[in-house]
């Protein structure tokens, strides 16, 4: 029997090295005329919303006695989302799912509730911050956009929501790089989602460039000496390793606290607008009990003896307690439904924590509170990458040779890297942000069905 000839292999297809150069200056100029007003639109509503946070702030500051009227505000926050606001209750997990599987779409009215319910749980002294605020307007001008604009594919629609939450988070803290990534990194765990690279980018720094033209600043943190103690030292490193790991662990600690007494509360108080009132009297009784120090964001105070973010990086700055205390203040305020954020709280956290840390450790202070700062965010967001790069951009590297061939910035790097990996390693398949998914599992040999989301992973 004869055997059959074999085939002919295919032609190899003929190069053409810029045929995909036209369809790619087509997309990006379709994402930079989409982006570019959603990012001025964001940046101007992070304007207005960090400049409403001041003013009110400052009143507390100025009336102390608002404190205990925060079971009231409670109740209207409550009261508000009742009525209002029960398809946009989980805020950002909202936008996550919506992301990974369209459905119904963002309801618009998410911007104006998130804004109105944190600027009445910060005028009366709830702890909360201000990153899921400003994401979730964010998300929803994006949403608003998608349907000024009905013939946009679902694809583009979901790189709007990205870029949307992208622009938020850059323009809120002034770290455009950061907001970026973070708009990439945190729709599920160990997987970054590329295809909206140019547009998450665009949109952050155009929100960034919009909120600072309006005026508004943000915090300037320092790390003094950055480049003298931010060498190469291999028991500096174990330091930051070995403090890495409680910040990871603190900050799993936070989030199931959340959860955990939410579920509580959800179980216990049927009336939804009858939790965020009784939060408020628990978190009275805390600042009777511990003092005010631990009420609204915590970035400063106008008491120079207070203890707040500014402040754990300098020497005495935070007891030792304090981290715990914020934690405890914080979970209470957003576990009962009072709105705003934890990032800020968690920066607070972990500050005063790596201050607590450095005096027993016997390493820098001020290195420390950073690396704290934003390694709990890391562990609690699983978003190591962006904070990571928030770190360069809110510290800095410093700068010059070093001998050990490394420059200081370089070092300097590694450091923060180690912090916000480590830390992010021991947070476990955990976190503030239940709707993430598990995109590539943190142990080896875990066995977890496709994209589980953080929730499964906590149903008993």
């Amino acid at each position: 029997m004869k055997n059959s000839p074999s085939p002919s292999p295919a032609p190899a297809p003929t190069a053409r090295p810029l045929s995909d150069l036209p369809p790619l200056l087509r997309e990006l100029a379709v994402s930079v005329a989409l982006i570019a007003p959603l990012g001025l639109a964001v940046g101007s509503a992070c304007a207005l919303f960090l400049y409403s946070l001041d003013q009110v702030t400052h009143l507390r500051w100025q009336f102390p006695w608002l404190l205990y009227f925060l079971p009231l505000a409670g109740l209207l926050v409550g009261l508000l989302y009742f009525r209002f606001g029960k398809s946009v209750e989980s805020g950002n997990n909202l936008l996550l799912d919506e992301i990974h599987q369209p459905g119904a779409g963002v309801p618009i009215r998410i911007a104006p509730l998130v804004l109105v319910g944190t600027l009445i749980t910060h005028l009366f002294g709830g702890s909360a911050g201000r990153e899921g605020t400003a994401v979730q307007m964010g998300g929803g001008i994006a949403a608003a956009l998608s349907r000024a604009l009905p013939f946009l594919p679902a694809r583009q629609t979901r790189i709007l929501l990205m870029a949307g939450i992208a622009g938020g988070f850059g323009g809120v803290f002034g770290t455009p790089i950061a907001g970026a990534v973070f708009a990439m990194e945190v729709l599920a765990l160990g997987r970054i989602t590329y295809e909206a690279v140019i547009p998450c980018l665009v949109s952050a720094v155009v929100a960034d460039w919009a909120c600072g033209a309006w005026g508004v600043g943000h915090t300037v943190y320092r790390i003094s000496a950055l480049g003298d103690h931010a060498h190469l030292d291999g028991l500096l490193i174990m330091k930051v390793a070995f403090a890495a790991a409680l910040f990871g662990l603190t900050a799993r600690a936070f989030a199931e606290g959340v959860h955990a007494l939410k579920h509580r509360l959800d179980r216990l108080i049927r009336a939804p607008y009858l939790r965020p009132a009784l939060g408020g009297v628990g978190v009275i009784g805390l600042a009777l009990v511990f003092g005010t120090d631990y009420l609204g964001l915590g970035v400063s105070s106008p008491d120079p003896h207070a203890t707040t973010i500014l402040s754990s990086f300098h020497p005495g700055g935070a007891d030792p307690l304090s981290f715990a205390l914020k934690l405890l203040f914080t979970v209470l305020t957003l576990a009962s439904g009072f709105k705003g954020g934890e990032v800020t709280p968690l920066f607070f956290i972990g500050a005063t924590l790596g201050n607590s840390l450095a005096v027993v450790l016997d390493a820098p202070v001020d290195l420390f509170a950073g690396l704290g700062f934003i390694a709990v965010f890391a562990a609690a967001a699983n978003t190591p990458l962006a904070c990571t790069f928030m770190a360069v951009e809110l510290f800095g590297l410093g700068g010059g040779p070093h001998p050990d061939g490394w420059s200081s910035g370089g070092s300097t790097l590694l450091y923060f890297a180690i912090a916000s990996f480590v830390a992010y390693f021991f947070g476990g398949h955990r976190g503030i942000y239940l709707s993430q998914r598990v995109g590539t599992p943190k142990l080896t040999g875990t066995t977890l069905p496709p994209d589980t989301t953080l929730r499964q992973t906590r149903d008993p």
